[in-house]
């Protein structure tokens, strides 16, 4: 449910550029009769109109999914404050100037402050973030933690930097499938793969349990 939850901005951006690029007229209507105000010019054309609608979605979706965690009682992730405060700057700057290019550059922005996060907590407070989500479950060597970690580093910076190819490379109705299936897919795999490496080190005793 989890994944489900932190996913879903993407499954409702995904859901909602879909649906506006298969009526588009009827998009460039509603964006401009309910979003005008906020777009420079006060027009929203047929071709701008489903990434603008998709965008004002998941930065709904995201203050939503803010909301829900602070009225349970439950501690909100940094990282989710940093996607809400880049999908709010990026995502207004593609409503007003009616383009894709800045919300294209979330993903990438957010994949980097991950690996700066993981790195810097490593680094400069001597904190292995993989080992304090993962630790209890697993007996594993203080350098394999260590190698896990930059893994996670290094797996990140490479999808930043594979969002932006596609985002400039292929169109934007290519990104964001692959913001979607691509994204998800690979994180997938290597999730899969770590697990696989690291099922050796479980705790027999929490394994029981």
């Amino acid at each position: 449910m989890k994944l489900l939850f932190d996913f879903l901005p993407i499954l409702l951006f995904f859901g909602m550029f879909k649906y506006a690029e298969a009526h588009k007229d009827w998009a460039a209507a509603f964006a401009t009769e309910h979003f005008g105000f906020i777009v420079s010019g006060g027009v929203v054309g047929a071709n701008e109109a489903p990434v603008l609608l998709a965008t004002v979605v998941v930065i709904f979706a995201t203050l939503a999914q803010i909301a829900y965690l602070l009225s349970r009682g439950k501690k909100v992730d940094t990282m989710l404050w940093v996607s809400l405060a880049l999908v709010v700057v990026l995502g207004g700057a593609t409503v007003w100037f009616h383009s894709d290019e800045f919300i294209k550059w979330k993903p990438t922005v957010l994949y980097w402050a991950m690996a700066l996060g993981l790195w810097a907590s490593a680094a400069l407070f001597g904190k292995n973030l993989p080992r304090q989500m993962m630790g209890q479950h697993l007996r594993v060597p203080d350098p394999l933690w260590t190698r896990v970690n930059w893994a996670w580093i290094a797996f990140f910076l490479m999808m930043g930097v594979l969002n932006r190819y596609v985002a400039t490379q292929y169109s934007t109705d290519t990104w964001v499938n692959f913001k979607l299936f691509g994204s998800m897919g690979l994180m997938f795999v290597f999730v899969l793969a770590q697990g696989l490496y690291l099922s050796r080190y479980a705790d027999p005793d929490e394994a029981a349990r």
